[in-house]
């Protein structure tokens, strides 16, 4: 079965009865489209899923216009994993790891202390040159990915959330299920129900508890629809659903932006670059694609960057 077959969206929804709202993510060919450029074990497949599914969830709870980045920096066999995703819905991301620890351990400790080692994950919401970036950093302290975004939502926003993810390399289906608990200041208020303390958090407890038994053959199951999942969970105190946003796979590289990023080298270091050939070849590291530039296109490089 490959990812084709599986959703790929972002379900809004919340509970009836309580002040708890929730993205649920699934992605197939999407996934799918991440993994086809990269010839990545099994696990580090199935983190490249979870975190793409994560990173979905959380950048569709946030308000902004350009990008979103999750990005996790370690020292253990996977040293490095980035997502992004734009607010229209476009995602692509690719991770670093040391292939000898995978070839020398076939069954290697997926959990997050062992195949990621210590390190942390930044979260960034760049939308544009004119704005200011915002960035929220936290180690990796958890067993999983979801265990290390709840870490951080606790310590840095002060936010309830809860998160399961689920992902198969092999079928390349990825689900990420996230609840947050509402807020009781900020502009998002009004939308609160008027319920007691007491009331608030039994309700959101028992949203974390009924989340929490939702399976992970059920999360990757492709005969179910989102709103199968939902219902499944949530029919007892009722779930409101709304307008769901499709996502799929998009690399932004292309020969201008990189061509810009050369222009910033000087005549000295672009000949550096050469090879025996006479050109400078880079690589996109999402989506492989090599761009080739000949002594004409380090001309117009050079002339670019020269001053006046």
């Amino acid at each position: 079965m490959t990812g084709n077959q599986f959703p790929n969206e972002v379900q809004p929804f919340s509970i009836e009865g309580a002040n708890v709202r929730g993205r649920l993510v699934r992605l197939g060919q999407a996934f799918d489209d991440i993994l086809s450029s990269h010839n990545y074990p099994e696990p580090v497949g199935g983190l490249m899923g979870e975190l793409t599914a994560m990173t979905a969830a959380l950048a569709d709870s946030l308000k902004y216009d350009g990008l979103f980045i999750l990005q996790t920096q370690s020292d253990g066999p996977v040293s490095m994993m980035v997502v992004d995703v734009t607010s229209d819905g476009t995602i692509r991301g690719y991770a670093r790891y040391d292939k000898d620890s995978f070839y020398r351990d076939t069954k290697i400790n997926t959990a997050v202390p062992h195949i990621m080692g210590s390190g942390h994950i930044a979260f960034t919401v760049d939308q544009g040159l004119d704005t200011e970036r915002y960035q929220g950093i936290t180690t990796l302290e958890g067993a999983s990915l979801a265990e290390c975004a709840q870490s951080y939502f606790r310590r840095s926003e002060q936010l309830e959330t809860a998160l399961l993810l689920a992902a198969d390399s092999t079928t390349r289906h990825a689900t990420a299920l996230m609840i947050q608990k509402m807020p009781t200041t900020g502009k998002d208020t009004e939308q609160r129900r008027n319920l007691t303390p007491e009331e608030d958090d039994e309700s959101w407890h028992s949203a974390v508890i009924l989340m929490s038994s939702m399976m992970t053959a059920e999360l990757l199951d492709p005969g179910l629809s989102s709103l199968d999942l939902l219902y499944r969970l949530y029919h007892k105190t009722g779930v409101r659903i709304y307008t769901s946003k499709p996502l799929k796979f998009q690399c932004r590289c292309t020969e201008e932006k990189i061509s810009a990023t050369l222009a910033s080298f000087s005549p000295d270091d672009l000949a550096d670059m050469k090879t025996a050939k006479g050109l400078i070849v880079t690589t996109c590291e999402f989506c492989l694609t090599e761009y080739n530039f000949d002594d004409d296109a380090l001309a117009t490089l050079r002339a670019l960057n020269s001053p006046g």
